[in-house]
């Protein structure tokens, strides 16, 4: 595999089409330290982010059992539908002030301190579009959180302090004709019509993208190119 690096502020990043097996490897070795570990993955709207913290917390559980990885998204954070109709920001839902940064950081930090017996966390459920508070339960004797979330190398506001919290972050970044095909597949399997779903991800959706792309180069990790290699979860699940 070739392998480009260069200097970031924090660590030197590494530009390669790694195996998924390599990944997991890797947040292996972040689970394998002493100390409770946060891994972050980065990316623009369907990159693939919620797929590879699924794939890496299931490959990783699978290996060392269920005490080593826990998957907790950003999305939870979600302002709830009515405030956002109050904000007058329903129409932009996806965007960086749609979202209660402040709570997902606070999150972030109680699960840095690892002092409670169990942090309950919030979770997105796109069925109904709305946040359900409460519903991961984190134990302190996880080692490994892994959180995703278009916004975690956000430099303003409350965003700022995420990046302090994640021991890494990885960014993902599909070319963005994968990125809208999956999105507008995602808005119609939601309930979007076809119409509706091509318009909010060329639109909304492309928007958010062009923030979460001027933060790439703070990644520990660039990941270019499609996750296609996803697909080899179930082998790496019997390892």
């Amino acid at each position: 595999m070739v392998i480009a690096r260069r200097e970031t502020g924090r660590n030197a990043q590494v530009e390669s089409v790694p195996t998924l097996e390599q990944l997991v490897d890797r947040a292996q070795a972040l689970a394998d330290r002493h100390e409770r570990a946060l891994l972050g993955i980065a990316g623009p709207p369907g990159a693939g982010k919620s797929t590879l913290a699924t794939a890496l917390v299931t490959a990783l559980t699978a290996r060392q059992g269920e005490k080593t990885a826990c998957y907790v998204p950003m999305d939870g954070f979600h302002l709830a539908n009515c405030e956002l109709e109050r904000l007058g920001r329903r129409d932009r839902k996806g965007a960086l002030d749609t979202f209660d940064a402040a709570g997902y950081v606070a999150l972030l930090g109680r699960l840095r301190n690892q002092t409670d017996d169990v942090v309950y966390a919030p979770q997105f459920r796109r069925e109904i579009e709305e946040p359900i508070a409460g519903a991961l339960a984190i134990p302190r004797d996880v080692r490994l959180i892994v959180t995703e979330g278009n916004y975690l190398l956000v430099d303003t506001g409350p965003w700022r302090a995420v990046r302090t919290l994640l021991d890494e972050t990885w960014y993902l970044d599909p070319p963005t004709k994968v990125r809208h095909a999956r999105l507008i597949a995602r808005h119609q399997e939601y309930g979007k019509t076809a119409e509706q779903a091509r318009a909010w991800a060329l639109g909304s959706d492309e928007r958010n993208a062009g923030v979460v792309a001027a933060t790439r180069h703070r990644a520990d990790l660039l990941i270019p190119g499609s996750v296609s290699f996803l697909s080899t979860t179930p082998r790496l699940a019997s390892k």
